[in-house]
Order: C-alpha cells, then structure tokens, then sequence
C-alpha cells in the first residue's frame, strides 16, 4: 500500500468535561479551541468549538471521536471528523494523563480522518481514504495524516 503526506494537524484543547463511568466505559468530551495544518497542498488554522468524545474502554483502549473545523489560509472551510483508537503500556498512559511528555512509539494512537468541503479547490478531501498517527503532548495532539494512493 502507498501513501503520501497530507499534512500535520496540531490541535490546542480545554481541560476535558468527565461525565465519568456510562454503559460502555468512561466517558469525556474534549472541547478544542484552536491549532493549525500544514501540508503540501492545504495550510491554515482550526476554528475553535469542535471537540473530542473519548470512550476509555472497560479493556483499557481509548476511542476517540473528533469533529472540528479547519480554516484554510485562503478561508475555505472544510469539515473533519476522526476515528481513532489509542492504547499502550500502562505506564506510558499514566504519564500520559499526568501530562508528562512520552514517547510516541511507545504506545499505539492511530486515526482514521474524513473530510467534507464545498471548496472546489480542496475537493479532492472529499474524494480520498487517510490514516493518521497520533501524539499526545502537553500542550494538545498532533496527527501526522497521510492520503492513501
């Protein structure tokens, strides 16, 4: 299988909302309020007001429902959305949500990305498969996002 960069996308958020243990795990909402993208063929910034619905699994994995806006530095708007699964080490997560900086091949974060746009200039969103690999830092995620050929 062969794939190219689409770009990498950083994204800053607020302090998670816990709505803590539901019928299928722990459940928290992630409000995003801001980041960028970059990549060879789209650039710009994330609107603030999307968010993240993560699921802890009873198995340890974290599910992940992203849906943002992204901003094109020549204002097109294109709508995201992701799936992801995110899981490792038991000591990797713990410093993880301690905040600590881990290494990001010690533990597995991969998304699957989908676009919408009206944009005929990025069009061409609507019409491909991407993966991502995720890092969790700090300051919020970065994905590096590739397009699947």
């Amino acid at each position: 299988m062969n794939s190219r960069p689409l770009m990498t996308v950083r994204i800053a958020s607020a302090p998670p909302q816990k709505l803590g243990a539901v019928s299928h795990g722990v459940r928290s909402i992630v409000p995003v309020t801001g980041g960028d993208f970059e990549g060879p063929r789209l650039r710009g910034r994330i609107l603030p007001g999307g968010g993240d619905w993560l699921l802890l699994r009873p198995d340890r994995v974290l599910e992940l429902d992203l849906r943002i806006t992204l901003e094109t530095d020549d204002h097109a708007l294109i709508y995201m959305t992701f799936q992801g699964l995110r899981h490792g080490p038991p000591d990797a997560i713990a410093a993880l949500g301690r905040g600590e900086v881990v290494d990001p091949a010690s533990y597995y974060f991969r998304t699957l990305p989908r676009f919408e746009t009206s944009s005929d200039a990025y069009a061409f969103l609507n019409r491909i498969i991407t993966v991502g690999v995720g890092e969790t830092r700090p300051d919020g995620a970065v994905h590096r996002i590739d397009e699947i050929l």
